[in-house]
């Protein structure tokens, strides 16, 4: 952590320094001699709990004149979209912490602004793509003095930091990478440069400082530009994935899965804060295919699993060839089942039929095939294009720094997250000593566009004044109130609130490969239901009668790959048994093994067609450790006892007061898309799930399947009147108050619900059969788990064991908005790694929530999750919608879960979908649909079956 601290005029933080991070960059302190930067505490340089970062010795002189701020916004008239921040949450203990953000020095002139067009046109991304790398290399006389002053997206945009020539047309020869060069033959491009506007800091520095007349700017053009900046470096050294996501090549790439391995990088985006604008710098790990010959890869999976997951593999994977002289990239849109021996063509050059291998030979006959008879050729045509292009394996070469952009299954997601998951004091060090310098943040590593803009980076992370709440009291029927301890509560010896009622339950034990029980007598199964009865019992829900036990042996997977054979037997099975014995309350399903295909069937056959409630357990966790499977039991009985509209445990009255002191429908809303791997124009599903009692504990759902991958709910009316006419019949009265909670929307969709979603809502308050004109207060808040802002505590004594921020810790100033009423708040502990809070932005309030009743009350809430005895990451209500949206991906599995049974076809590159494709997808989407049906049976509606 050498990174001396800069020295800026407003002063800020530590008396030695005026860096905002306080006087010793990282650490803030010296430390004694051979430590890094004084992490505190001792010799060591190492505090108790794992400390990172000792406090600053003085507060922010800038983050002081919030309170200035928030007074300034009482000149404000209310307004319920998008409402200013009322005031800052003061409740809880005040606590310091450290934050992943970093001050940007901005410019004083303007960032110029222009529009890019290519003649003749092309929307293929790959060639826009090159052709701005070619941009950047011309030689071109009133062009070439500027490149060092610009920074663009690759696509259409570039900005300046000084003014280019105008008309500006930049004629470029094209030529592909690997390529020495144009030709005669290559295509030229005309690259028209036009100025559309100068971007004014002054405007965004009047906006961040807080004065109300610039409070409606549009900031996203200026900080999208600062962007383009801020990347340029890493664009041109790093590998970039998504948006804002970048990878390096480094000694570190431990492998998840045959072929494919993890690397590391950094995420970075600029962020507007009060009077700063502030660059995000996180710490990320994605997937990456090994580089390597192709043939050399088929033939290892072949050794390895007989070529199983090989299609999986190949999906969107591109390879290089080199055999016309130059390289060239090319997507793979299948890997035959023939070699080059036997597979053949039609070529007018050689007179008709000729084997893959012949024509090699003759064509190329420099060229010595080594495997035209054991390897499978690959086919590299155009996903579009009528006829196939054949190459062999051994001539395709995976090339390093390409992202795997298939499914990574159970067990590899498992691996990934076991390498990412750092000690918080790992990622921290990582961030300032890595990530600054690589990604040319570091006065070090400054170059252009970056020095040439005039902008800067501050190497200290952000000292930002923050709070630990107070959790609430917990309740159950019986037994000592429990004691919560870093947001977590053992149940032993105690009883639900309210017990649902098991008038009869079946056990279904699935027999699928090994044989784990003896017949119905052997004691382990006997352990397994009597031992989950009991505990039932003893937690207040009535279950008087024994289980009746029901076998089921299934065709092995090698006989039955899409295991609908399987899922057939089961149903009839249990069909039968209904038709014998009646419907039972319950089916506990006793699983051997783990597979991606019997439970999400078993879970739509008894969700969707029969409206029977499921529990699953796996006789590798329930067996494993008899020691802890009693609480095992209890996990288990908690979904049980909410499924059956039981009540687990209650919060005291005055942590609900913000709830209960009007009739009030708390809400939880989220979307959920098909990912890799899924058949393209699988639908998106979207998820509705409401309170029905004034304990906030039932949160029956409504499911809908919607156009694929669209944020927004499409039947957002119908459901919202499905949630509230379930209320009204439950409690004969429609709420006053509406709290909706909705997840899964990113960043810049935050208008597109208040513009497209709140209407919807409205419209559902009019449409609910009512006798009188129906109209509750409604408060929309905004649940955000996709960012990348972290926090590090400055004390020991908020520190937990792994030196995480503790639970109930809420920031919500200097890192948060201007304007905006948000705030992080993270209810949870920390099970392994970096702990993450939840970012809630309030974006439509007409219940004029006040900061602590807001903060604290969602923090609350968090300790109301059914199914655990902890507080958790996100609002129970949107959870539940999450969870509801999972359980909707059963009834799609087939279309969902591909990765194994089908080779998609490569990724067109294109901005443009043709009307062949558009014309599938709607078959898909119509198909899913069809299997869809009326979604969840009506007998299950109304509870929370998919907990």
């Amino acid at each position: 952590m050498s990174n001396p601290p800069r020295r800026r005029g407003s002063h800020r933080g530590g008396p030695s320094s005026g860096a905002r991070g306080g006087g010793g960059g990282f650490g803030g302190e010296s430390g004694s001699a051979g430590t890094r930067g004084g992490y505190g505490g001792g010799p060591s340089g190492r505090a108790s709990g794992n400390l990172i970062f000792p406090a600053p010795t003085s507060e922010d002189q800038l983050l002081a004149t919030l309170r200035h701020l928030v007074s300034s916004f009482e000149k404000l008239a209310f307004n319920p979209i998008r409402p200013h921040r009322p005031s800052y949450g003061t409740l809880g203990r005040q606590i310091t912490l450290r934050a992943n953000f970093f001050t940007i020095k901005l410019p004083k002139g303007p960032i110029y602004d222009y529009h890019v067009e290519i003649k003749p046109s092309t929307y293929i991304k790959r060639i826009r793509a090159r052709l701005f790398w070619l941009l950047e290399r011309s030689n071109q006389q009133g062009w070439r003095e500027f490149v060092p002053s610009i920074a663009h997206d690759s696509s259409e945009r570039i900005v300046a930091s000084k003014k280019l020539p105008q008309p500006l047309d930049v004629q470029v020869q094209y030529y592909e990478e690997g390529e020495a060069g144009p030709n005669a033959t290559s295509k030229t491009y005309t690259v028209a440069i036009t100025h559309t506007g100068d971007l004014d800091i002054a405007q965004l520095t009047k906006h961040l400082s807080g004065n109300i007349e610039w409070r409606d700017y549009n900031v996203q053009p200026l900080i999208a530009a600062v962007n383009l900046v801020l990347r340029m470096h890493t664009v041109r050294t790093g590998v970039r994935v998504g948006k804002n996501r970048y990878f390096f090549p480094s000694q570190e790439r431990p492998e998840l899965a045959l072929g494919v391995e993890a690397w590391k990088g950094f995420f970075t985006s600029a962020r507007p804060v009060y009077k700063e604008l502030m660059v995000n710098v996180g710490v990320c790990m994605t997937a990456f295919y090994k580089p390597g010959n192709l043939a050399d890869t088929i033939i290892e999976f072949n050794r390895s699993s007989n070529g199983a997951m090989l299609q999986r593999f190949a999906q969107k994977l591109k390879v290089t060839t080199s055999h016309l002289g130059y390289k060239q990239k090319k997507p793979i849109k299948k890997i035959m089942s023939t070699t080059a021996r036997q597979t053949t063509f039609h070529c007018e050059e050689y007179n008709g039929k000729i084997s893959v291998e012949e024509y090699f030979k003759r064509k190329y006959p420099h060229i010595k095939l080594k495997h035209a008879h054991d390897v499978p050729v690959v086919d590299i045509s155009g996903p579009n294009s009528k006829f196939s292009i054949f190459v062999p394996a051994e001539l395709c070469e995976i090339e390093p720094g390409q992202p795997f952009r298939g499914r990574l299954n159970e067990k590899e997601t498992s691996n990934m997250i076991r390498f990412a998951c750092n000690p918080p004091r790992v990622n921290a060090d990582a961030i300032v000593d890595r990530g600054l310098p690589t990604l040319g943040f570091t006065p070090q590593t400054l170059g252009s566009p970056m020095s040439s803009f005039g902008m800067a980076v501050d190497n200290n992370m952000a000292v930002i004044p923050a709070r630990e709440l107070p959790p609430p009291r917990l309740s159950y029927k019986a037994g000592k109130p429990p004691n919560v301890s870093s947001g977590s509560w053992n149940i032993l010896d105690v009883k639900f609130h309210l017990g649902g009622t098991i008038k009869s339950w079946w056990v279904l034990v699935i027999k699928d490969g090994q044989t784990v029980f003896n017949g119905p007598t052997d004691p382990a199964l006997e352990g397994i239901w009597k031992g989950f009865g009991e505990k039932c019992r003893n937690s207040g829900m009535s279950l008087g009668s024994s289980p009746s036990l029901i076998n089921q042996e299934l065709i092995p997977p090698a006989r039955d790959p899409s295991r609908q054979q399987a899922l057939n037997m089961i149903r009839q099975n249990i069909k039968r048994q209904i038709s014998q014995k009646g419907k039972p309350t319950f089916i506990l399903v006793i699983l051997s093994r783990r597979d991606n295909y019997i439970y999400p069937g078993i879970k739509r056959i008894c969700d969707v067609e029969l409206g029977v409630h499921t529990l699953h357990m796996l006789t590798d966790k329930v067996l494993r450790d008899r020691n802890k499977q009693d609480q095992y039991f209890s996990n288990v009985a908690l979904k049980l006892n909410t499924k059956l509209g039981g009540i687990n445990h209650m919060l005291d009255a005055e942590s609900m007061k913000w709830w209960t002191k009007a009739k009030t429908m708390v809400v939880g809303m989220d979307v959920t898309h098909p990912g890799p791997g899924s058949v393209e124009g699988t639908p998106s599903i979207a998820a509705v799930v409401a309170s029905a009692d004034s304990s906030f504990v039932q949160f029956p759902a409504s499911l809908r399947c919607q156009e694929t991958k669209k944020e927004m709910i499409t039947d957002l009316t119908a459901m919202m009147i499905e949630r509230l006419v379930f209320y009204n019949q439950k409690n004969r009265t429609l709420p006053d108050r509406v709290f909706v909670y909705r997840e899964g929307v990113s960043e810049n969709k935050i208008n597109t619900v208040l513009e497209e979603e709140l209407p919807k809502m409205l419209e559902a308050f009019k449409r609910v059969p009512q006798t009188k004109p129906y109209r509750p207060s409604l408060t929309i808040i905004i649940c955000g788990k996709r960012h990348h802002a972290k926090f590090w505590p400055t004390e020991s004594q908020f520190a937990d064991r792994n030196g995480n921020t503790r639970p109930g810790t809420v920031a919500d100033r200097g890192v948060t908005a201007t304007f905006d009423f948000d705030f992080y708040l993270q209810a949870h502990a920390g099970l392994q790694g970096r702990v993450k809070a939840t970012h809630y932005t309030v974006v439509y309030d007409e219940n004029h929530l006040g900061a602590d009743e807001v903060q604290q009350g969602t923090h609350t809430a968090s300790y109301l999750y059914a199914r655990a005895t902890k507080a958790v990451s996100l609002v129970p209500a949107a959870y539940y919608a999450d969870l509801a949206c999972k359980r909707g991906r059963c009834y799609l599995n087939d279309f969902l879960n591909t990765d194994d049974k089908v080779s998609s076809s490569a990724a067109t590159g294109k901005g443009e979908v043709d009307k062949e494709e558009e014309e599938k997808w709607k078959c898909v989407f119509e198909a899913a649909r069809r299997a869809w049906g009326e979604g969840v049976h009506p007998d299950l509606r109304g509870s929370m079956f998919y907990i």
